[in-house]
């Protein structure tokens, strides 16, 4: 389960990643699991918590189902994944690391709130790679509108 979070301008948070197993480095939205007895949108809410600091209410739609193939740690994941929608009204809101796990401390190398035209200009592989078509999405009405793909 993924969270889209836009800012004021329709950045993009992304979370900067390096993997435990290669050391590969990749960019993600926030997000993660479902723990048991917890509902998708809970997940969403602890997770964007956790990882962010960012104010769970915030999350204001969703989800949609994007198909997933990447791989993480040494495995595999291919299937489907939840994806809501959090929009914040400042913008590039300030994100707190004091919620984070260990391992996730150790391995979150940074963030980006990121434009739609920058996502074209990162250095490291997306995931999502079609990322701008699941924000087109969630937010029909917005200006990522009309993206056919990521570039």
């Amino acid at each position: 389960m993924r969270i889209i979070c836009l800012d004021a301008r329709s950045h993009v948070l992304l979370l900067h990643w390096r993997d435990p197993y290669d050391g590969d480095l990749l960019w993600e939205p926030p997000g993660g699991g479902i723990e048991p007895g917890e509902t998708p949108l809970d997940a969403a809410r602890r997770e964007l918590t956790e990882e962010t600091g960012l104010d769970p209410a915030a999350i204001i739609g969703g989800p949609i189902t994007v198909p997933r193939d990447m791989k993480w740690n040494g495995q595999r994941h291919v299937g489907p994944e939840s994806f809501f929608l959090a929009r914040f009204p400042a913008e590039a809101p300030r994100l707190s690391r004091h919620s984070l796990l260990d391992d996730e401390r150790d391995n979150l190398q940074g963030h980006a709130w990121v434009s739609r035209s920058g996502i074209a200009a990162l250095a490291d592989p997306l995931e999502p790679p079609e990322l701008a078509t699941v924000i087109a999405a969630l937010d029909p009405t917005g200006p990522w509108r009309g993206e056919a793909t990521h570039a």
